[in-house]
């Protein structure tokens, strides 16, 4: 077990790290931070120049991998670290210099029982893209294939652990700190991050997310998932197709192909919907890099090291608040937050309806060009804050797939109305799911579970209260009040005597023990 004294001088380290690009300022000036954490910022700056203008994105590049991952994180949590800091954050890629493929090939190696030679005719050793876990190589296989192989770095996995053991030990303090700090739940934040690092670090649970995923979309046209290569594939090498296509970051060069940018928007917004409601399991992490347009218009996407998953009842909640939001019905939307628990009872209905009328009014019927994300942000921020909403870690994941579709959208049509689009994908959703002819089949389902259960039950009340054996009931025993279970001890000379008493006790035991009487 890692020593306090250990976490807090590896975050003295990276607090002065941050503090030479500017990234302790909003902590050590926002009034809810607790003051120890205040106190440990100014002595993590001590003696540092800061630039006028934070760097945050620099400052958890400048860390390491995991802090890296970590900022991409926090990006989604414009609650946890501000606005100015979230939006930064927003531009952390996930970029490191490679690792030289000699130190790579014995890793390839060591890991496949069949020699490298009898799987791939060539691997090329410059890499095609290289990140803080793992870095991408093209290669052929020995029957021909143009496969991707991804390959974790060296040691990475001790060094992600040696981190997260810290952020784990530093969110505990601040939360159990109180206040606004515990509101935010942030140790269950760095709990989800675990989790979701967890995954990259075992490329087999990413290729079973690419298989799950492109199970899911097989219905969906003009969206695919590349077929990943099982016999190529363990804990630290992952082979799969290659994708030959244009990034949707290349504007300029999607149009020149003849692409029709438009389009593209429209099926991606739906691409993620379908994915997040339909079916409750989505690619999180859709950033311009991992998304390419195939020669036939094709969206295909790659990394699936971060997924998010919603059960359905939360997607049926997040459905009619969307559907809410677009028709302007904020009662049903404030009903909604009221019935999932996110805001406490004994805050009003109506009073919480009027506050999201006042965020949402101003966004419908509007391209996303004409629209303040940062204004949109404060407004939907102060609401959670007023009526005590905490955090919900299930959907800080959404959250962000969201913000990430809605900026790749908005680049290839300027113009989009996500609303627009959502609309009618929503709106026959919810007639499918929560319509009458579906409230109906959910209850049959729900009822026959139920009877399905009972058995069960019926056996483990047995094993709870057995049946009565052979032998009589005992007779009552009196209880008895301890001497020492006194709850109210009298004053005085009642306390002497029950201290002579023990000592009495105490005397006689030793005369017998000195006696032989005992033992």
């Amino acid at each position: 077990m890692t020593r306090p004294s250990t976490h807090i001088w590896r975050l003295l380290k990276w607090g002065r790290t941050a503090a030479r690009h500017g990234a302790l300022r909003g902590i050590e000036e926002d009034p809810n931070t607790p003051g120890p954490v205040k106190r440990l910022v100014k002595l993590a700056r001590f003696g540092t120049r800061q630039p006028p203008t934070p760097d945050y994105a620099g400052a958890f590049r400048a860390i390491g991998p995991a802090a890296i991952k970590l900022g991409q994180t926090l990006a989604t949590r414009p609650d946890l670290v501000g606005d100015e800091a979230a939006l930064n954050l927003l531009s952390l890629q996930d970029n490191l210099p490679p690792v030289s493929f000699d130190r790579l090939r014995p890793v390839i190696a060591s890991t496949f029982v069949q020699p490298v030679d009898a799987m791939f005719e060539y691997i090329d050793p410059n890499p095609v893209g290289a990140a803080s876990i793992a870095q991408v190589h093209r290669a052929v296989t020995t029957d021909g294939r143009q496969v991707a192989v991804k390959m974790l770095r060296p040691g990475i996995r001790e060094q992600f652990a040696r981190d997260i053991a810290t952020y784990e030990w530093a969110a505990a303090h601040v939360e159990a700190m109180g206040g606004e700090a515990a509101r935010l739940r942030p140790a269950l934040t760095i709990a989800n991050f675990k989790r979701w690092t967890n995954t990259e670090l075992d490329l087999r649970r990413e290729a079973a997310a690419a298989s799950e995923l492109a199970e899911a979309m097989k219905g969906f046209a003009g969206y695919r998932i590349p077929a990943v290569d099982w016999d190529r594939t363990n804990g630290r090498v992952m082979t799969i197709e290659w994708i030959d296509g244009i990034k949707m970051s290349d504007r300029e060069g999607l149009i020149a192909a003849g692409h029709d940018l438009e389009q593209l928007a429209e099926r991606l917004v739906l691409a993620f919907l379908t994915q997040a409601i339909s079916y409750g399991y989505f690619h999180a992490d859709m950033h311009q890099g991992n998304l390419f347009v195939e020669p036939d218009g094709t969206i295909a996407a790659i990394d699936f090291g971060i997924m998010g998953r919603i059960d359905r009842r939360a997607r049926q909640w997040l459905a009619e608040i969307l559907y809410g939001l677009t028709t302007g019905n904020y009662r049903r939307v404030a009903e909604i937050h009221f019935e999932a628990q996110y805001v406490p009872s004994y805050h009003s209905v109506g009073e919480f309806a009027t506050a999201l009328r006042a965020v949402g009014e101003p966004m419908r019927g509007k391209p996303v060009s004409e629209l303040s994300v940062g204004q949109m942000l404060d407004g939907l921020f102060a609401i959670t804050r007023d009526f005590d909403m905490q955090t919900q870690p299930h959907l800080l994941l959404l959250q962000k797939t969201m913000v990430m579709v809605e900026g790749i959208a908005t680049q290839l049509n300027p113009q989009i109305n996500m609303w627009d689009v959502s609309a009618p994908f929503v709106r026959s959703w919810i007639r499918d799911e929560l319509g009458p002819e579906a409230a109906i089949a959910n209850r049959l389902r729900e009822d026959i579970d139920t009877i399905q259960r009972i058995p069960a039950l019926i056996r483990r009340l047995e094993e709870q209260y057995p049946p009565r054996g052979g032998a009589p009931d005992p007779p009552p025993v009196p209880e008895i009040e301890l001497m020492w279970e006194r709850r109210e001890r009298k004053p005085g000379p009642d306390r002497i005597g029950q201290l002579a008493l023990l000592l009495a006790g105490a005397g006689a035991m030793a005369a017998l023990f000195a006696f032989g009487a005992i033992g």
